[in-house]
């Protein structure tokens, strides 16, 4: 079954706060947003399984630990997953990178897939799906699906902030997906924003609003 993990960190809960200040600038809030991405990712790789090598220092031969296993491929939800992939990339240089680009009709208001570039081996990576608000979860949902098309298995699941409508629905028709936030929010508004939520986060990265 999948499972929710609320990040308590004080460095996270420090930055989603400025983040959430309506005053926080376009750049700041770029910045932020790597910054919390990259302290997510430290935390959500605490468990990567590890092997032990032979290496050489300076001084002498030591037996040392690198990570073993599945290697990561991160998929950003276009196109407000984008500004938390630079930051996780800084931590974890080496995962390939997948993009998946989603709208939401108009008339059914259920997503539509417009974009999907994906690595061709993500049945032998750990799989994160990457999208800054959970809201209702359709979009999340969608993007889920796309990544287990191509091959992946049980993929996380890694938002800024979630409403409890978004977590559920994950949960329900996800149920091998961990979900990574650095908060569960109160809900949604009439307009399917999250409250208190930080407002619109592809508007807030790039300006748009």
């Amino acid at each position: 079954m999948g499972d929710i993990h609320s990040l308590d960190h004080p460095l996270i809960q420090h930055k989603i706060t400025l983040l959430r200040d309506k005053r926080t600038g376009t750049k700041e809030f770029r910045a932020l947003v790597q910054e919390v991405a990259m302290l997510m990712a430290y935390e959500l790789t605490r468990n990567l399984p590890l092997r032990e090598t032979t290496i050489e220092t300076p001084v002498a031969t030591t037996t040392a630990k690198v990570i073993a296993g599945k290697t990561l491929a991160l998929v950003p939800v276009l196109r407000a997953g984008l500004g938390m992939l630079d930051g996780i990339l800084n931590l974890v240089p080496a995962a390939k990178v997948g993009h998946v680009g989603l709208y939401r009709d108009e008339k059914t208001l259920q997503p539509v897939e417009y974009y999907c570039k994906l690595p061709s081996d993500l049945a032998h990576r750990d799989v994160i799906v990457v999208d800054p608000m959970l809201a209702t979860g359709g979009s999340a949902s969608a993007a889920l699906e796309v990544v287990k098309r191509h091959g992946a298995v049980a993929p996380k699941l890694m938002c800024l902030v979630a409403a409890p409508e978004g977590v559920e629905r994950i949960m329900r028709e996800h149920p091998d997906v961990q979900i990574y936030t650095a908060a569960v929010d109160e809900g949604l508004n009439e307009h399917g924003y999250i409250v208190p939520g930080l407002g619109d986060a592809g508007d807030r990265l790039y300006g748009t609003w």
